[in-house]
């Protein structure tokens, strides 16, 4: 990476388990090595277990915290073993203005905010207030980052299906440009390919938007299937304004 170039910042939505094939957590950790090698920031929802604490504890044993950015709602640091140690309780509100320490609502790890944030075996953490908030954060840095930048998706549950078809449809939109990467391990997302093609042919969605998710089959090819990403030509043109 060029010191002039602004870093890649890859969003990766991933599962809180870690399956029953060791295959999903090597893919972790082989994606993580990936971005270790070619300078690329790691954005993802701040868990400490599962598929996605073995890819930022990988990640950030390779490149340090900085390399990593976790992103997790209040709600959820409750429940994750990787955080239960007390300091401020801090959040984030909606409109992603600092909101101070409330009493009686139990132990936040992090401090939230760019400036606030602390860090952790799972790199720098921001807690925020809600889901929404969680995605619009991630997607935003995806957004400010440098060419490669874009949204992986690793094997997952509800969770990932969500965000992954989210920015999907921004992509179809016209809301981003960034690319949308499915790594398919052990044929995990076989049945959603599927699913495209399926919608293709019964005239839901164009062949030509059917190419916004892009799959890879190797952590080895994700990075530069980002970094060759073209969007389609049938994508929609609309005026988002600052969104």
């Amino acid at each position: 990476m060029s010191t002039k170039e602004t870093q890649a910042v890859v969003c990766v939505f991933c599962g809180s388990y870690p399956g029953t094939s060791p295959a999903h957590l090597e893919a972790a950790r082989a994606l993580a090595q990936q971005f270790h090698e070619h300078g690329v920031q790691l954005v993802y929802g701040g868990g400490t277990v599962g598929i996605m604490g073995e890819l930022a504890r990988t990640l950030v044993a390779l490149s340090g915290p900085q390399a990593v950015q976790g992103i997790i709602p209040r709600a959820l640091v409750r429940v994750e073993e990787g955080y239960k140690t007390p300091t401020t309780n801090n959040t984030i509100n909606g409109n992603g203005g600092a909101v101070g320490p409330h009493e009686g609502e139990g132990k936040a790890p992090e401090r939230a905010g760019e400036a606030l944030g602390e860090t952790t075996e799972y790199g720098q953490v921001t807690v925020v207030a809600d889901m929404h908030t969680r995605k619009r954060l991630m997607a935003q840095r995806v957004l400010a980052g440098g060419p490669g930048s874009g949204f992986v998706a690793l094997a997952g549950g509800f969770g990932t299906m969500e965000e992954l078809m989210e920015v999907t449809t921004w992509n179809q939109l016209g809301i981003h440009k960034a690319g949308v990467v499915l790594l398919n391990i052990n044929g995990y997302w076989d049945g959603v390919l599927a699913w495209v093609q399926t919608a293709v042919a019964q005239g839901f969605v164009s062949r030509e938007n059917a190419g916004i998710l892009a799959e890879a089959r190797r952590a080895e090819d994700v990075l530069r299937m980002l970094r060759e990403y073209r969007v389609s030509s049938d994508r929609m043109a609309l005026d988002w304004g600052q969104e």
